[in-house]
């Protein structure tokens, strides 16, 4: 399949490098240098995934990342030159769902670029029809075939990782989840490194099942559950 990915970079020299590498798998790139620019692209053309460097000339890479996020649900990847936890917390934040730091080998970048579209389709793929497409939680639905979840009967859009977070609760009722545990449902190919991802992912969730939030409780020290 010829994903199409869309690569936000002001310095061009990068920009050539990692269209050349992404070409070489048969991606479709699309190239940007500003903000202005991606979000036009953003607005007329469907990607399957996004490579957004923070610092741009206009309106920076989180930005960007908060814009996809308000339609999309496809993989979004940083780049960012600053190796520090703060900034990898706010990209999380905005919705991003990996890093890589400045200066980067280019082969790192195609595999976080295959990691990332592997478990986005693996996402997708449609279940099998039956009576266990339904996790429910007092007034939480979430229906697995067609990836929905309903609050009170009202349809919350939820990312593909917020989803498997989710789902990973309800499918383990009254259980204790660790952090460890969910990490690897949603990045089963990375080393687990202690830090806020897990818990930046489930303080999304919260936000968007409003009045529900707390059906998620948090046990400290340990994980997470529901019920």
């Amino acid at each position: 399949m010829n994903y199409s990915v869309l690569v936000v970079e002001d310095d061009e020299s990068i920009l050539d490098l990692i269209e050349i590498y992404l070409e070489n798998e048969n991606y479709i790139i699309k190239k940007a240098t500003c903000s202005e620019e991606a979000i036009r692209y953003i607005k007329e053309e469907e990607f399957d995934l996004a490579i957004l460097d923070i610092m741009l000339p206009d309106k920076d890479g989180y930005y960007l990342c908060k814009k996809i996020r308000e339609s999309f649900n496809y993989p979004i990847i940083m780049l960012t030159s600053k190796d520090d936890e703060s900034s990898k917390i706010k990209g999380l934040t905005f919705g991003a769902d990996d890093y890589v730091t400045k200066p980067f080998l280019p082969g790192e970048l195609v595999a976080r670029v295959k990691a990332q579209l592997r478990r986005y389709n693996n996402y997708n793929l449609k279940t099998k029809e039956g009576t266990g497409n339904i996790l429910t939680y007092q007034n939480v639905d979430l229906n697995i075939k067609s990836r929905e979840v309903l609050v009170d009967g009202q349809e919350i859009d939820l990312t593909p990782i917020e989803f498997i977070i989710l789902k990973s609760l309800l499918e383990k009722k009254s259980e204790v989840l660790g952090s460890e545990d969910l990490f690897y449902k949603i990045y089963p190919d990375e080393y687990y490194i202690k830090n806020n991802t897990v818990s930046v992912h489930i303080r999304h969730i919260r936000e968007k099942l409003g009045e529900k939030k707390n059906i998620i409780t948090t046990v400290w020290g340990v994980g997470y559950k529901i019920g």
